[in-house]
């Protein structure tokens, strides 16, 4: 762990994804999720809300936020968030170094951390929006590298710390616990695994039990649960597989497979399992926040199998999983950089200084390039429908014209200027392609959120959605 270029490596690779986040951000590329993380976060030590969930309490069980909360509050800026993000990726790499070194060489244990930070899967976790899934990997890395150590108090703080990140890690946990205290039964390391089982299943009631259904206001079904709602594999069951299995050669691929030669990768089954059994395929896609609940699992089990060979034949191994990745990064990156990282175009100035132009807390509904970048200041702001039979509620609608992909803008652009041919929101300012709305009747005060919270969450259907 005293190695520098260990920590060197962390390093470089902390601060390139800080900024190749804030060059997503400049842009405009960020989706939804990080408005709705930036509101969260903003209100960690208020509601712990936003306007699209209301309560972040009726949808997830994620305390590691008011850490998030707390640098915000410090340093009140988006880059704060995108930068942890970062850090939490490139701090996935020591304990994986640390594994593979405890029964290999250094050069081998050099190489299996430059494999993490070439994993694609990481990447595309870490350049995506913040999301509290960011952290996971390296807290469950961390927890198991202590439980190997027999560090056990080190080890029970990584596992609380992993279970303050959401309630799937509540699940993951309580299996990989009960597991551990078996396989390990009559000594410490079972005893600690023992009670990481029974903690586990103390979040899991807390949450399910108490938390959610009290902040949901009432809601009959957990929004997550709409993943699941299938029983089938559809009309083209051939094409469904298929597409999973793409996934998981995606995944395993870059590791060649070395994370099967380790029993630790049963400790991945129920994480796997819960982005392929979902009926959408945004948890089974690379660069979306859904990566977060298994890279860590998989990562250990690609340690632990790195060191269970002799020192020439993992170094062999460890060269080809570099060169996989490399070669998965250039056919199929998960950064989508030709999409994502551009130049910045004068319609991100013009949006940017129109946002800027917005009364403080404005009580507007917009797409997602403007949410995102209103999102950590106001509280108000929100998104606009994504049905067209919905109403407006907010008192302002911003369009932005010159961003024709949003998908927002796409689902309600048509239903917005229908608005405005029948005078029910008129156009109060014009720039280029932006345009301000604003209702023609009466105009209620700003909706602040604890009020959105009173009312319940609003359905939540494409949010995490990722572009093509």
């Amino acid at each position: 762990m005293r190695d520098r270029v260990l920590w060197i490596g962390s390093l470089v690779y902390a601060l390139l994804f800080t900024w190749l986040g804030y060059v997503k951000y400049d842009v405009h590329r960020n989706l939804v999720d990080f408005g709705i993380f930036s509101q969260t976060v903003a209100a960690a030590f208020g509601c712990f809300c936003n306007t699209i969930e209301g309560s972040h309490w009726a949808f997830h069980f994620s305390p590691i936020l008011y850490v998030a909360g707390l640098a915000v509050a410090i340093v009140h800026l988006p880059l704060t968030l995108i930068a942890m993000q970062a850090v939490a990726g490139a701090l996935a790499a020591p304990p994986i170094y640390a594994l593979v070194r405890a029964r290999g060489t250094v050069v081998n244990a050099r190489l299996a951390a430059l494999v993490v930070w070439l994993y694609p899967p990481l990447a595309g976790l870490i350049f995506g929006d913040f999301h509290e899934n960011g952290f996971a990997p390296a807290a469950i890395a961390w927890t198991i590298y202590f439980f190997d150590r027999e560090m056990l108090g080190w080890a029970f703080g990584g596992a609380l710390a992993t279970l303050a990140i959401k309630e799937d890690q509540a699940i993951f946990l309580a299996i990989a616990g009960a597991l551990g205290a078996w396989r390990y039964r009559g000594t410490g390391r079972g005893r600690l695994a023992g009670a990481v089982a029974l903690l586990g299943l103390a979040v899991i009631v807390l949450f399910f039990g108490y938390i959610r259904p009290h902040a949901a206001a009432g809601a009959a079904a957990w929004q997550p649960e709409r993943f699941y709602a299938w029983n089938s594999l559809g009309s083209n069951p051939a094409a469904q597989i298929l597409q999973r299995v793409g996934f998981l050669l995606l995944i395993f691929v870059p590791l060649v497979f070395l994370p099967f030669r380790s029993e630790m990768m049963w400790l991945a089954a129920a994480p796997l399992a819960e982005v392929l059994l979902s009926r959408m395929p945004t948890t089974y896609t690379l660069g979306t926040h859904y990566a977060g609940a298994w890279i860590g699992y998989v990562l250990c089990a690609f340690a632990f199998g790195v060191r269970g060979l002799q020192a020439p034949r993992a170094r062999t191994a460890l060269v080809a999983c570099i060169a996989l990745c490399v070669a998965e990064l250039a056919v199929a990156d998960p950064l989508h950089p030709g999409i994502n990282l551009r130049a910045r175009q004068p319609r991100d100035a013009a949006l940017d200084a129109f946002l800027k132009r917005l009364p403080p807390g404005a009580n507007v509904a917009t797409q997602e390039e403007a949410y995102a970048h209103l999102a950590l200041w106001n509280p108000y702001a929100t998104l606009l429908p994504e049905s067209a039979a919905r109403p407006i509620e907010a008192c302002f609608a911003l369009a932005d014209w010159d961003f024709p992909d949003s998908a927002r803008l796409q689902e309600y652009g048509p239903a917005l200027r229908r608005l405005e041919r029948e005078r029910q929101y008129v156009a109060v300012e014009r720039h280029g392609g932006l345009e301000l709305f604003r209702r023609t009747g009466l105009c209620p005060a700003s909706e602040t959120t604890q009020t959105r919270v009173a009312r319940g969450p609003r359905p939540r259907r494409s949010a995490n959605r990722p572009r093509p």
